[in-house]
């Protein structure tokens, strides 16, 4: 590992460019008027600048995702379908966000990651629109994991800009602004979609969506860089079907197991399928030239630790974002109403976007292995709070509970995040992310809906299974902060 060469100033103040018309990163000339707004009249390193386009991408396709978490009942009823049904518009576009990642990564290779970035946005605003439009619950499921699937193009590339323009020992505080967006985005979008459900209903936040996708595609491909392209390059098709087959028949079965009876012959045959699939999967691994998953790299300490100690976390810290609503709410929580939640939820991305820049700054004084374990400790924290809050708990109670979780994973995500880049060689980096990214959102997916499946049966005048999920969960995410426990800081 290398770390990033410092940027030549050229005559007008911007990055040096060689004959062949490459610069130092390895990525063509910056347009020419990004070049001399950003770098000489504004001030600002195109690196950064790198950052702000990507992220804001990354936002514009997340926080929809679970955008109908806090009014999914009213949305049932609108469309003549059932809680149980509909929570595959959640579920669904977060499994295909993470099963259909590493692909993208890899198209970001071998076309370049500029050309699959735009291409994400572009498509995520089409099919978001069509989402406007759903007229019963299969479209509402398909156009919503339609627009995460294209959504998820930007994750990928969006770290592959991260790592290639900042080097091994910068990459901390930039990840910390990656993570904020990955993991705050959904939660933002619930905070500030619930009052404009409220207000205007469901649909019109999906027509706000789509020209947003549409002008973050025309300033991504206005001022992105293009980055260099690999010909070497080879889709693991194979992998991709049977981890999909695997994973969402392993959800199906954790999901609708109560409806469908534990002993029934539907339950037993998708948790058969799913164990077929994933072995399967393992299978297609060890003989694929370019596999989704490089099973190597689970020998890898820095690497395979702090990829299971996000997962854990991200169980907890996601399965508790969809329950806590519920807990609140109504008709089987506390009775709040829906504008009330998401201001009551709106402390975890708060906390989130305080404490992860200042995590950064002590991430690289202390180590990546300190940050990882308090961090997932403040995760368990928050889940354990949360099986103790009652309707008398107070406002107070609510929001620290629920602001311990954002401050977590707040100073775990970056320094794991940053050990992972910096665990393999750099033109591994794209697929240790893409592998990363699916190992983290299977985590999040298999504990929204463990958590869910574990409450169940609580109503408002029995709480008691709300409070034995998120115990569930703080034991999880305590194993996620053991686990930390065992990495390697990076060098200083």
């Amino acid at each position: 590992m290398t770390e990033r060469p410092e940027l030549p100033a050229g005559a007008d103040g911007t990055t040096a460019i060689d004959a062949s018309g490459v610069d130092e990163l390895g990525v063509l000339p910056w347009p020419i008027i990004l070049r001399r707004r950003l770098a000489r009249r504004v001030g600002v390193d195109p690196s950064w600048a790198v950052l702000w386009i990507v992220l804001s991408g990354l936002f514009t396709t997340g926080f929809t995702i679970t955008l109908l978490v806090v009014s999914l009942e009213s949305v049932a009823e609108e469309i003549g379908s059932s809680t149980q049904v509909l929570t595959w518009a959640i579920t669904g576009p977060m499994l295909a966000f993470g099963v259909v990642g590493p692909a993208f990564g890899k198209a970001g290779d071998l076309w370049g990651h500029k050309r699959v970035f735009v291409s994400g946005l572009f498509f995520a605003g089409v099919f978001a629109l069509a989402t406007a439009f759903a007229w019963n619950a299969p479209s509402l499921i398909l156009f919503r994991t339609l627009s995460a699937t294209a959504g998820s193009a930007c994750s990928p590339s969006a770290m592959a800009y991260i790592n290639r323009v900042f080097g091994p020992s910068e990459r901390v505080r930039p990840l910390g602004y990656w993570s904020f967006v990955t993991a705050g985005s959904p939660v933002i979008g619930v905070v500030v979609g619930a009052p404009l459900v409220d207000a205007i209903g469901w649909r019109a936040i999906f027509v706000i969506q789509a020209p947003l996708c549409l002008v973050g595609f025309v300033v991504a491909l206005w001022l992105l860089p293009r980055t260099a392209r690999s010909a070497e390059v080879r889709f693991d098709v194979a992998g991709s079907v049977t981890l999909g087959i695997g994973a969402v028949a392993l959800l199906a079965g954790v999901s609708q197991g109560r409806t469908w009876g534990w002993g029934s012959a539907a339950t037993i045959g998708c948790f058969l399928a799913a164990i077929c699939g994933l072995i399967a999967f393992v299978a297609v691994e060890r003989r694929a030239t370019a596999p989704l998953v490089v099973l190597r790299w689970f020998g890898t300490r820095n690497l395979v630790l702090p990829v299971a100690s996000q997962m854990l976390a991200n169980f907890a810290y996601m399965g508790g974002f969809f329950l806590i609503p519920k807990v609140l709410g109504r008709p089987r929580g506390f009775g709040y109403s829906t504008s009330v939640v998401g201001n009551l939820v709106i402390s975890r991305p708060l906390a989130f976007s305080l404490i992860a820049p200042l995590a950064a700054f002590a991430t690289v004084r202390l180590g990546e292995r300190v940050a990882g374990v308090v961090g997932g400790l403040g995760v368990a924290v928050s889940m354990a709070m949360w099986a103790g809050v009652s309707p008398d708990s107070g406002y107070v109670v609510i929001v620290v509970a629920t602001a311990f979780s954002g401050i977590g994973l707040g100073i775990a995500s970056p320094a794991l995040t940053s050990l992972v880049a910096n665990a393999v060689d750099e033109h591994d980096m794209g697929v240790a992310a893409a592998m990363q990214q699916l190992m983290t959102q299977l985590g999040s997916v298999l504990g929204s809906a463990v958590m869910a499946t574990v409450s169940a049966t609580a109503t408002a005048d029995h709480l008691g299974p709300f409070s034995t999920a998120f115990a569930v969960a703080a034991v999880v995410a305590l194993c996620g902060a053991l686990t930390a426990a065992f990495v390697r800081p990076t060098p200083r």
